[in-house]
């Protein structure tokens, strides 16, 4: 059986998920879209798999997760949907819960934060509100695994007898009323020839939402029907089709939570986090605060707690090399094939390994503050300032999203409002440095900068910030375009990070660098050792220079020699980084062959090197995820060109003016 996951942002959604699958979940795109999603097998049943949906307000179609939202469910045709609800904001989040019980497929309801509602002396009834919604509902504490195991008893039971809901109208008698009642008399074969319900056509209609209209093949004497009910509805009620529908809903909400719900009282934790909130969001201390926070975070991952593991991690490797190299030798194995196994796989990809713990130390931090709520915060502080270049606060996620992966990012500026913020957002996420970069400022700062190496990780994160918000204000000066779409986001209470979640983060995302590792980056080693072993007749070589990889750095090497990286081995390792970012660390390894990088970069050098892998062209999937997005060629290529061009110039700038100082 498959199960859908839905539920509005900040209810639990994702806890709940960890806690139903655990380890047995994986990352996709949803059919066609280049939007993630989650599915997972829920512990112990190999039968039954669950997809964790976007979070969502409503399913009207005003953006791509609201429409992914729908369109899953209309087309999988889940067994059965978990609606999460958030308890103690209960009025709002059973909008979306009656839409989906109009679908008209079996739905069971996950009353999420339990504990807070108690906590604060509120009741909920959970016997009348199972019965004023006709769905079977269910109290959790998801954080705490309290009550998941009787959600999942019901959520089987639910879709084994395929248990619909047992109420649809949820209208007072009225012109609504009269009006739903009409549509969805004209609409009702259409919609089960279409595999729909009929309530959910007939509301979709009345709401006009084109997509649902065209699958309905209604012919034009019956929208001349029905367009004539939805006026006489408007006109009687005072209100448009879809204030009408909206106070309908809301109507029956608050009836039905007067029946059943006595709100707590201001709880702990909302009080708690006002006070927390009048420091953070304080208007003169809020970005000094996310500064702070920010070179904390670099100076604990790269000066302390990550660089420390990977050191030892990094002995790890140096001593399985050794061991190897000692065993090839004694097996007297070819020279050019211990070649590739010792210069090629293990300076390449060893190399790149030991960053692992780095990047794992990383994503532990950026979890943690997404998890007690703060990141949301961000979007927030962060909302006035991007408006000055034209962007909203909600251009922000794609924006974070880009310092762990240029793809994702790109993908997520989806969920924005307008085509300019998307291809705005798009442009500038190449900006953000993204977590394969780390080995390249990490190898850098060890070598030239060892004291200084947090402070130089925060200058090279916030110069790409910089860097970016330049080019923004410029785009938005040439296009002459000054309003950004309007923003609206909750602030969840601030709560301890479950410990779940973000172990699942952490695995996730070593597991895609191990994976990137053993394939993009364990094919690039062994194409470099190979360009860099055999000449243009495919000879072995005992000088690097006459490589294959030698020719191809010298043709480049004049036109970087301006900027300090003239040097063939730094230009064969740029041009390798085309493929992933972490390639440029694995390139000198190999070429470097166990030499000191100070024999290669100057201090100037380094500072420019470090600045053009900052800006220059992200990696090839990237770029692929970047065309996918502008739907553009044209558009992609001058993205490419002028990151290129930036990155040069500004690694020029970083080369005199270190030369000068």
């Amino acid at each position: 059986m498959i199960f859908a996951l839905a539920g509005n942002q900040n209810s639990g959604k994702t806890t709940l998920f960890n806690q139903l699958t655990g380890s047995n979940q994986h990352t996709g795109n949803f059919p066609g879209l280049t939007v993630d999603m989650k599915e997972g097998l829920i512990s112990g049943d190999k039968d039954l798999t669950i997809a964790d949906l976007p979070g969502i307000y409503s399913l009207r179609p005003y953006s791509s997760e609201e429409i992914i939202t729908r369109d899953y469910i209309l087309n999988n045709d889940p067994d059965a949907i978990i609606d999460i609800v958030d308890a103690t904001n209960i009025e709002r989040n059973l909008y979306l819960t009656l839409q989906l019980v109009e679908m008209g497929r079996p739905v069971v309801l996950a009353l999420n934060m339990m504990d807070e509602v108690r906590a604060g002396g509120g009741y909920i009834d959970i016997k009348t509100l199972s019965e004023g919604l006709g769905i079977p509902v269910v109290p959790i504490v998801a954080s705490k695994g309290e009550g998941v195991s009787e959600l999942r008893r019901i959520l089987v039971k639910t879709a084994k007898n395929r248990e619909k809901p047992k109420i649809y109208d949820f209208c007072r008698p009225g012109p609504v009323h009269r009006c739903i009642h009409a549509v969805t008399h004209v609409v009702e074969d259409h919609a089960q020839n279409a595999g729909m319900s009929p309530r959910f056509a007939a509301m979709n209609f009345i709401e006009g939402n084109s997509d649902i209209i065209d699958k309905l093949s209604v012919d034009d004497n019956e929208k001349e029907l029905i367009e004539h009910s939805v006026k006489e509805m408007e006109d009687e009620s005072g209100l448009d089709r879809n204030a009408a529908i909206a106070d309908m809903r809301y109507s029956f909400i608050e009836e039905l939570c007067s029946r059943c719900v006595k709100k707590p009282a201001e709880s702990p934790d909302r009080k708690r986090s006002e006070k927390i909130d009048s420091v953070l969001l304080n208007k003169y201390c809020a970005l000094p605060v996310f500064a702070l926070i920010m070179i904390a975070i670099f100076y604990l991952t790269f000066n302390v707690i990550g660089a420390y593991l990977s050191d030892l991690m990094a002995l790890g490797i140096d001593w399985l090399t050794m061991l190897v190299d000692r065993a090839l030798t004694s097996y007297g194995l070819n020279p050019v094939v211990k070649s590739m196994v010792i210069d090629g796989v293990f300076s390449g990809v060893g190399s790149v390994l030991s960053f692992i713990p780095i990047i794992v130390t990383l994503f532990f931090f950026l979890s943690m503050l997404e998890d007690t709520g703060y990141m949301t915060r961000i979007a927030f502080v962060m909302d006035r300032p991007l408006r000055t270049i034209g962007l909203s606060g909600q251009s922000i996620v794609p924006l974070l999203i880009g310092f762990g992966c240029t793809v994702p990012a790109a993908m997520a500026s989806r969920t924005l409002g307008s085509e300019r913020d998307r291809h705005m957002a798009v442009f500038l996420t190449p900006f953000m440095s993204c977590s394969a970069k780390i080995p390249i400022y990490t190898l850098f700062t060890a070598a030239f900068f060892t004291k200084r190496r947090f402070l130089v990780m925060a200058c090279l994160y916030f110069g790409g910030i910089f860097v970016g918000i330049i080019y923004a204000i410029l785009a938005k000066r040439l296009s002459g375009e000054k309003n950004a779409s309007p923003f609206v986001m909750e602030m969840p209470n601030y709560r301890m990070p479950s410990a779940k979640t973000t172990y699942m983060l952490m695995k996730q995302k070593a597991m895609d660098f191990i994976r990137k590792a053993f394939t993009i980056i364990f094919m690039a080693s062994i194409v470099i050792w190979f360009l860099n072993t055999f000449d243009s007749r495919l000879n072995v070589t005992e000088d690097s220079a006459s490589s294959l990889l030698g020719i191809l750095g010298s043709l480049l090497a004049p036109f970087f020699a301006p900027i300090g990286l003239g040097d063939w081995r730094i230009c064969a390792s740029l041009t390798a980084g085309f493929a992933a970012k972490e390639a440029v660390v694995s390139t000198l390894q190999v070429l470097m062959n166990g030499q000191e990088l100070s024999s290669l970069f100057t201090n100037e050098a380094a500072c420019s090197m470090l600045a053009f892998t900052l800006l220059y062209t992200p990696c090839v999937a990237a770029v692929a995820a970047i065309k996918r997005e502008l739907g553009s060629t044209a558009k992609t290529i001058a993205v490419v060109a002028g990151q290129c061009a930036i990155a040069y110039v500004c690694a020029g700038i970083v080369y005199y003016a270190a030369r000068l100082f």
